[in-house]
């Protein structure tokens, strides 16, 4: 039997085909073969392919792989890419709602560009194989993924997305963050911010205020690239400062682009006035010490707001002075942490601080500083007295400079390096310890310690921007183009982190995991197909706890002409 397929001229001169499931039977009396149909499937038009599929599906399980390969030996495999990661971050990126914001915003504004998913491509980029913009479009898109979409990009496409990214992030910012805490019922009780500094390889600072593109909204922007407090050790660079605020589970909730001069303390008043109006329920800000200022304080306290700041134990302010050595009884939360509540003041104008201690950490601490101090008193021994009337030796500079060892140092009248025994010592009483303070009555002492204990998912986000999303090298260098790069980088990590949450496992390991589903293109029959892998035992259950339907068993079915 084969399936038989007929053609109908219609009286307009349109022809119509039907499709039959035939044999060839012997006709005695005409002394030859003739078809005759077994089953008629009607129009090819109309057919339930499905059907079909799952018929032939049947009919060759009677058959091993060899018997297939024997029976079709023109089979020719074309093309492999993987598609299992690109797959899951498109079915987040709709789940998310973030093509339809995107969809709105474009309808808006009346733009007919393939912005969506160019922001898509450039995006998934960012989460597989991090890298410009141009690699994305010329390597990466043609030949590393498998992306149909691809072909009705052009690298104009993913510049004007950037481009009208910028110019409506606010917008979409604030539509994808309401989107994605109703879907994943976010708490959003504590918001923690914190920033981090991009450098860029180039010597020499913006000179002033550039104006934006067109597409990107017109509005001026200060000069980004300017030399300041570095927190990767390149202050020698022009670089940019990046705010980042998250929710208790590390799902970035709003980023910020700060000229690189920018201090931290200068970014509070910018970020609450930014946040306002976002539905964020009773809200605690949540920072370290580098925005700890009486400044800030006022503003954050402002309209009734609540803060969770860490304190600097070296100021030699109260802190230093008065809480740390108030005496009082820790109280025991877990085996390495204990929590101490000191009141400071009276009435209204009273402070509250808690006093956080790790005896594990005191103990790393010890052990390090232990070490260093050895290493440092081996270098003073080697070094000379500096002779009558002249400077300091080159060594005795680098010991005076490193933040390992210089605040261990005195020097004598002599100019002679000797270690701080005193300074040694006070440092010890710090071991282990860090101290917070907040405006919020209802927190309690063991609130405000595992409150502030979880700032570390903002640091988890900059290393997976920085490590795992490559937000750095930057190569652009018009301000509304680096900023627009910082909100790819972040939208990546949203879509991350909301793997990582619902598979318990690191975005590293799932795509590990997720490579092995694969779109293969074949020949066969005179008919191109490009069909995904059958997806087996984990890589199933991942999808499943992803909620992440099975993809497609079938893509694309072009006719092909053999010579």
């Amino acid at each position: 039997m084969y399936l038989r397929t007929t053609k109908r001229r219609n009286a307009d001169g349109t022809t119509v085909q039907y499709c039959q499931l035939a044999e060839n039977v012997w006709d005695r009396s005409r002394g030859c073969a003739v078809a005759r149909v077994v089953y008629n499937f009607g129009r090819a038009d109309q057919l339930d392919r499905e059907a079909l599929r799952r018929l032939a599906h049947s009919i060759l399980r009677l058959f091993s792989a060899e018997d297939v390969r024997v029976a079709d030996p023109d089979v020719r495999v074309l093309e492999a890419w993987p598609y299992g990661g690109l797959y899951v971050l498109d079915q987040l990126w709709h789940e998310l709602g973030i093509a339809r914001v995107l969809t709105e915003q474009l309808d808006r504004h009346g733009v007919r560009q393939p912005f969506e998913r160019a922001l898509f491509a450039m995006v998934a980029n960012r989460a597989l194989s991090p890298y410009s913009k141009l690699y994305c479009h010329a390597q990466w898109l043609p030949a590393e993924v498998y992306f149909p979409e691809r072909a009705g990009l052009q690298l104009h496409h993913l510049y004007g997305a950037m481009d009208f990214l910028e110019a409506h992030t606010a917008a979409i910012e604030q539509a994808v963050y309401f989107q994605m805490a109703d879907l994943l019922n976010a708490d959003v009780d504590l918001i923690f911010f914190d920033t981090t500094t991009l450098h860029f390889e180039v010597d020499d600072e913006d000179a002033g205020a550039t104006r934006g593109s067109r597409a990107a909204g017109g509005r001026a922007y200060p000069a980004l690239r300017q030399r300041g407090k570095s927190k990767n050790g390149r202050g020698d660079a022009p670089q940019i400062v990046v705010g980042l605020a998250v929710t208790r589970d590390g799902l970035p909730v709003r980023s910020w682009v700060f000229p690189g001069a920018t201090t931290d303390v200068t970014t509070v008043e910018r970020v609450k006035g930014d946040l306002k109006g976002w539905r964020l329920g009773r809200c605690v800000f949540v920072a370290d010490a580098g925005m700890n200022s009486e400044a800030n304080r006022r503003t954050l306290a402002l309209g009734g707001g609540s803060y969770l700041l860490a304190s600097r134990m070296r100021a030699g302010d109260e802190v230093s002075t008065t809480v740390l050595t108030r005496a009082g009884r820790y109280q025991t939360l877990a085996g390495n942490l204990r929590v101490k509540e000191v009141v400071v003041g009276d009435g209204a104008r009273q402070r509250r601080y808690v006093v956080c201690y790790n005896p594990d950490e005191a103990e790393r601490q010890r052990r390090h500083r232990a070490q260093g101090l050895e290493e440092l008193a081996a270098a003073l021994a080697t070094l000379q007295a500096p002779a009558p009337g002249q400077g300091h030796s080159k060594r005795t500079c680098a010991l005076l400079t490193t933040d390992r060892y210089r605040r261990y140092l005195r020097q004598t009248p002599t100019g002679a390096l000797r270690i701080d025994r005193a300074a040694v010592a006070a440092e010890a009483k710090l071991d282990g310890k860090w101290v917070v303070t907040s405006n919020d009555d209802t927190l309690t002492a063991v609130d405000m310690a595992l409150g502030y204990k979880q700032l570390m998912r903002v640091e988890e986000c900059w290393r997976a921007m920085k490590s795992g999303l490559r937000t750095r090298p930057v190569f652009h260098w018009r301000p509304h183009r680096i900023c627009a790069h910082v909100r790819l980088c972040v939208l990546a990590l949203l879509l991350e982190r909301v793997a990582e949450i619902r598979a318990g496992d690191t975005w590293r390991n799932l795509l590990a995991r997720l490579d092995t589903i694969k779109v293969v293109a074949y020949e066969r029959v005179g008919a191109r197909i490009e069909q995904t892998t059958e997806v087996h035992g984990q890589v199933q259950s991942l999808l499943q706890a992803l909620k992440v339907p099975a993809p497609p068993k079938l893509h694309e079915v072009h006719p092909t002409l053999r010579a």
